[in-house]
């Protein structure tokens, strides 16, 4: 019994010392606040009036406090206020935060002194002979580039007894940006916010950036905070368009209900540090952007990027991924050495079918994305079908080269003319721009962000790189000049050019099993078959001068018409990417935010996919390598792979997101340093060097 009631004492002592030492604890709190604050009112309060107060921050010297959203990381100040009864606290009002990026990271905060204001009305009829104090319970969120501590203290409102002759809150207000008295408008697009704000057209705006204070969007989607912002000037509307994330929604959760917001709000931040406006945005319908577009810092100009489309372009004809149909590009040249003037006719009628095919494949891409498509640069590659026509007309080329028939269009003996030129130059540019190399990605990736005709005008030079060499060689006599004359010779480069156009067939054969399984490919190879034998037959009747095609028609119907049911019947969903030695998780961006974010970790996220050819030597010179893996292990990097050989949204989205219209991509996440894209011709040295600095 007696040691119950020791117990009992205990018990109730701790207690006594608890409460009697939670003041003293909550003082010792206070001073040791790294942001000291304070609670001041402009003046005594009025019954049936407004009273501004202000709550006065001083970070110290490294730390830094926070906005009302403070972005990826961080806390927004919280109040509880102690009121009067009837009294009513109105939101707060903050100045124009600042951009901080840590490790990747987007943070709204505040470095120095500032204040943030809080109306509070005062009743009809309020008594203001309250003995009790006016105080709030603050909670906020004090941080440097390394550690962030919670802080908290009860602030008591200090009502002034004197006004000077200047009064502070001039200049408190004076740091608020004022709201605009024209309300803006807002829709989302797939993952992109959009905002129409009126602005007069006489308005200078310089480096514009837009903090959003709400922290969620819809249900499943929030500012990418850390991605680049794009605006443009139509007229007295500024526009803006700005990345969104996706959040992660798990079943059964209450916000499965978050209904469409029906108002924004935010601050445009423009100019000099702290210059903006505040605005209040409803939902509306607001188009993709138009008009001016105001680059930033970060987005090279436009010049530059029509600089890089046509670099890019012409790199092209260097690029492993364009070596099968190096034989094309051979005989073309070969047979401009006619004549001057065939030779220009014929550099121009490649480059009207390369450029045309360019613009062509951009047109269509961005269709597909204004109407809500998730797709990039090569997609058509990413469809089993285009990819079956593909690998027919890589035989049938093939078969041609051989002397299995003749084909007067593609035939280097005799004048191929303008038609046969410019079909080259469309399969050439179909076959060659899923491969995007130095220079071209940087373009493409713009081109899926600027307004249509600007990005109409960089797929236009894009092509016109491609096809440089040829239209230079067309109208240049000295280049030509140095081409070996037509002969008996070119018939024998015929057939030796049938190596690499078998071989470019082949690849195509084993990327339809990795799209749609072995027996979709087999199906495939059947109908080539059948067409090869059709082929043959007509090459045997042509020997003998006699009507060939229709023989081709009655051989090859069977097998079309076999493989129009029969492919779509075997085709497989592709189930799993190849082995690698590091054995990558599969791509997954919560994954990725919980890796580098909460668990600060290093990654090595790369996107490949099974048709890009410079993915695949990257992989086998700089990825898939002993000496990597070992590196990767002894400094704990984890890898994870985007495969993007067939359609993946979320991939998609990602890639669009990190300015990349397509792979691959390699991006590198340091602990301490952040996201770094590495290029997208890689060494083993790069991978090594990175992770033995961590």
């Amino acid at each position: 019994m007696r040691a119950r009631v020791m117990d009992l004492f205990r018990y109730v002592l701790a207690l006594l010392l608890l409460a009697g030492s939670a003041p003293l604890a909550a003082q010792v709190a206070q001073r040791e606040n790294n942001i000291a604050a304070d609670l001041v009112a402009e003046s005594a309060p009025q019954a049936g009036g407004e009273m501004t107060v202000a709550f006065l921050f001083s970070p110290k010297d490294g730390w830094h406090g926070y906005w009302a959203n403070p972005g990826d990381a961080g806390l927004g100040m919280q109040l509880d206020w102690n009121l009067p009864e009837g009294w009513r606290a109105g939101e707060p009002q903050y100045p124009v935060p600042e951009q901080l990026v840590i490790a990747g990271l987007m943070n709204h905060v505040y470095k120095g002194d500032y204040a943030v204001l809080v109306p509070i009305t005062v009743p009809e009829g309020a008594s203001l002979s309250i003995t009790d104090p006016i105080s709030v319970d603050a909670e906020w969120l004090a941080c440097t580039d390394q550690i962030c501590v919670p802080e908290q203290a009860t602030l008591t409102l200090r009502i002034p007894q004197a006004q000077g002759t200047a009064n502070p809150f001039d200049a408190y207000r004076a740091q608020l940006p004022p709201l605009i008295d024209s309300a803006a408008q807002f829709s989302v697009a797939g993952d992109v916010l959009r905002i129409a704000i009126p602005l007069p057209a006489s308005m200078e705006i310089a480096n514009p950036h837009v903090f959003v204070e709400q922290d969620r969007i819809s249900a499943d989607r929030r500012v990418a905070y850390a991605l680049d912002q794009r605006f443009a000037r139509d007229g007295n509307m500024l526009l803006a368009e700005i990345p969104l994330a996706e959040l992660l929604l798990y079943p059964g959760s209450e916000l499965e209900d978050f209904g469409p917001l029906a108002q924004l709000d935010g601050i445009l931040a423009y100019g000099e540090a702290g210059q903006g406006i505040r605005f209040e945005a409803i939902a509306g319908d607001v188009g993709a952007l138009s008009g001016e577009l105001l680059t930033s810092p970060a987005t090279p100009p436009l010049w530059w990027l029509l600089l890089a489309a046509l670099g890019g372009g012409l790199l092209l004809n260097l690029m492993p991924c364009v070596f099968p149909i190096l034989s094309l590009k051979a005989m073309t040249l070969a047979r401009a050495g006619e004549s001057e003037a065939g030779a220009k006719k014929e550099a121009l009628a490649y480059t009207a079918g390369v450029v045309l095919a360019c613009l062509a494949i951009g047109g269509m891409l961005l269709v597909l994305r204004a109407g809500g498509e998730q797709v990039g640069w090569a997609f058509q590659l990413q469809e089993p079908s285009v990819v079956v026509g593909l690998f027919v007309l890589a035989a049938v080329i093939t078969a041609n080269f051989a002397g299995v028939f003749e084909l007067p269009g593609i035939a280097i003996t005799r004048a191929g003319g303008s038609a046969s030129s410019f079909a080259t130059g469309l399969l050439a540019a179909f076959v060659a721009t899923p491969c995007t190399g130095p220079f071209m990605a940087v373009a493409l990736g713009a081109a899926l962000l600027l307004p249509t005709t600007q990005a109409l005008l960089l797929f236009t030079m894009l092509g016109l790189g491609l096809a440089l060499p040829f239209l230079a060689l067309g109208f240049v006599p000295a280049l030509r000049n140095r081409l070996p004359k037509p002969g008996a010779w070119m018939e024998r480069f015929r057939k030796i050019m049938a190596i690499p156009m078998g071989l470019t067939a082949l690849a195509l054969l084993w990327l339809l099993v990795q799209i749609g399984g072995r027996p979709f490919a087999v199906a495939a190879l059947v109908l080539v078959a059948g067409l090869i034998l059709g082929l043959a037959v007509t090459g045997r009747l042509q020997k003998l001068g006699k009507m060939a095609w229709p023989a081709f028609g009655l051989i090859a119907a069977p097998f079309v018409i076999g493989a129009a049911f029969a492919l779509p019947a075997l085709h497989e969903t592709r189930s799993a990417s190849a082995q690698s030695i590091h054995d990558p998780m599969d791509f997954d961006e919560f994954a990725l935010m919980d890796l580098t974010q909460s668990q600060g970790k290093p990654v090595f996220l790369w996107f490949t996919a099974d048709w890009c050819v410079t993915c695949k030597v990257n992989e086998g010179v700089a990825i898939e390598r002993e000496e990597v893996r070992a590196a990767f292990e002894d400094a704990g990097v984890v890898t994870m792979r985007g495969d993007w050989t067939v359609r993946d949204e979320k991939i998609t989205r990602f890639l669009t997101r990190q300015g990349a219209a397509g792979v691959p991509l390699y991006l590198w996440y340091d602990p301490v340093k952040g996201v770094e894209q590495l290029p997208q011709v890689l060494t083993p040295g790069m991978l090594v060097e990175r992770a033995g600095g961590l």
